[in-house]
């Protein structure tokens, strides 16, 4: 049964688009958007409503408005106080507060997020933003003084980079998508925003407040494929910073279209292939609990997910027993039902991939160790345990991001250090185990291969105030509340020779406050 307060009476048609400070009308082609789950006993997807499918024509008259906004530089919100772009901050994250559960309600209907973890991401984003304005008012107060070296007064402060086009991911449209969008709107920047194909209506309760909070320009909000306007936007040259959390192919392809490489930042959050190692020594109970979340929280669709997990041989048949019963045990249901763990597939295509990855697996020799493992669904596939897994299989090679778990058996610790380091990924591992002696040459080495070593621990992306990033294909830049704030900004400075007739004018501009820029005003 559907609660009442989830069912979907009337479709939601988002019939405008953001731009200049106003929610314009499309009067063009729209997309139907649809929901894997079905309503009716017979299976059929779930029509929730339309968004427009908006043009190369159109996507450039937004593209105008972040940057007739930021106006070389000289635009209101680059040059506003930080006190009045924080003000703005806070007007917007109240008003977003107010559409809690509709935004919440679209989650479970658009990508099957379970309602604790979709109630989980809206005020995780909550509280990012929350965070970020603090951290925002700590960096402005550390900039609030001069510095001085070899008769040269300096004030740094960081400054806007200007026009950032945003891309967030389907599988965290809110939390993942604001901690890119949020930090490059409050540093001063415009941005140009394009939600997820899944996860796309849940930001049309939040339009207005973006219109209401913010001056003409500084957010634009636009609909449609990424070829058709997220393209021709890159092709203009006059996108300074492309922010895409998602699939490296999609950031090398925008990365390519633009005209000025040299002059374009990228922060990007990729794909990852992270590893959970077992080690002979490890607390069974706990590291088969960490890595059952770890492999299928959200059913494994996380760039933070363990992809992989590497099994001592010693303990390898004890481990795979538990495990494979503790992953049958595990309870499918729509994102509503209590005490949900797997929900239906957003993407439609996606239980076919994994059975191909399954059957390309077990072709080479693995086995599907778990009972349930790949039962199939019109919208879901069961996750699948397969044993051994080798090098040469697709489920080794490619990021499934999906409900199928390859193990590895291993004896020689070194040849998965080898494997790691060989990899086209570095965000995270997990490793479990407890032997000081063991432990502490592996930390040292896999510091060096990964950004994040979680000792008898899943890999997970928070605390949001600790660093976000990886190596090599998983990311450019570093996303956390304060390394955000960072990445989207650069340090400039007004410099002065102390001599009494530079000092006298830089009283004077403190003493009149005519600066924004120039200004030692202690934020409280």
């Amino acid at each position: 049964m559907i609660p009442d307060q989830l069912k979907i009476n009337e479709l939601l048609h988002q019939k405008s688009y953001l731009s200049d400070g106003k929610l314009i009308e499309w009067q063009g082609k729209t997309d139907e958007v649809f929901s894997t789950i079905s309503t009716s006993e017979n299976y059929q997807r779930t029509l929730l409503g339309t968004v427009p499918h908006m043009d190369k024509t159109t996507a450039l008259e937004v593209l105008t408005s972040a940057c007739n906004a930021f106006d070389k530089g000289k635009g209101l919100w680059p040059t506003m106080k930080v006190s009045e772009r924080i003000a703005c901050m806070e007007n917007f994250v109240g008003k977003m507060k107010l559409q809690r559960e509709i935004v919440v309600k679209y989650l479970m209907w658009e990508i099957g997020k379970s309602m604790p973890d979709s109630y989980k991401e809206f005020d995780r984003t909550v509280e990012y933003i929350e965070d970020t304005i603090e951290d925002y008012k700590d960096l402005d107060r550390n900039s609030a003084k001069f510095s001085k070296k070899d008769g040269v007064y300096a004030h740094i402060r960081r400054g806007p980079l200007g026009i950032v086009l945003c891309l967030g991911p389907y599988n965290y449209p809110l939390n993942e998508t604001f901690a890119l969008l949020i930090p490059a709107i409050i540093m001063g920047n415009t941005v140009i925003f394009k939600p997820a194909k899944h996860g796309v209506l849940l930001i049309s309760p939040l339009l207005k407040a973006f219109q209401e909070s913010f001056p003409a320009g500084v957010v634009n909000v636009i609909y449609g494929r990424g070829r058709e306007v997220a393209a021709p936007i890159m092709q203009s040259g006059r996108i300074d910073v492309l922010a895409l959390i998602g699939n490296s192919k999609s950031a090398i392809a925008l990365q390519d279209q633009h005209p000025f490489k040299n002059r374009l930042r990228l922060v990007l959050g990729l794909e990852a292939k992270n590893p959970g190692i077992v080690l002979p020594d490890a607390d069974l109970d706990l590291a088969i609990s960490e890595c059952i979340s770890g492999t299928l929280s959200f059913n494994g669709q996380r760039c933070t997910a363990l992809k992989i997990l590497y099994v001592h041989e010693s303990v390898q048949d004890a481990f795979l027993k538990r495990f494979a019963e503790k992953v049958d045990a595990l309870k499918f249901g729509n994102p509503w039902e209590e005490n949900v763990q797997l929900t239906p597939l957003p993407e439609p295509e996606k239980p076919a991939y994994i059975q191909d990855l399954i059957d390309d697996a077990k072709q080479q020799g693995a086995k599907i160790i778990n009972k349930k493992g790949g039962e199939v669904s019109e919208n879901f596939i069961f996750p699948a345990v397969l044993f051994p897994v080798t090098k040469d299989m697709k489920v080794y090679q490619e990021e499934q991001f999906g409900p199928v778990i390859p193990v590895k058996p291993f004896s020689d610790i070194e040849e998965i250090l080898e494997e790691i380091a060989d990899s086209n990924y570095g965000q995270q591992v997990s490793l479990f185990g407890k032997d000081i002696a063991e432990l502490a040459p592996l930390i040292d080495t896999l510091v060096n291969l990964v950004c994040r070593v979680n000792l008898n621990s899943s890999c997970q992306r928070g605390p949001d105030v600790f660093p976000f990033t990886g190596r090599k294909d998983s990311a450019v830049g570093t996303l956390s509340v304060h390394d955000a704030l960072r990445s989207f900004s650069i340090r400039t400075f007004v410099a002065s020779k102390d001599n009494p007739y530079n000092n006298e004018i830089l009283e004077n501009l403190l003493h009149s406050k005519s600066s924004n820029f120039m200004s030692t005003d202690y934020l409280l």
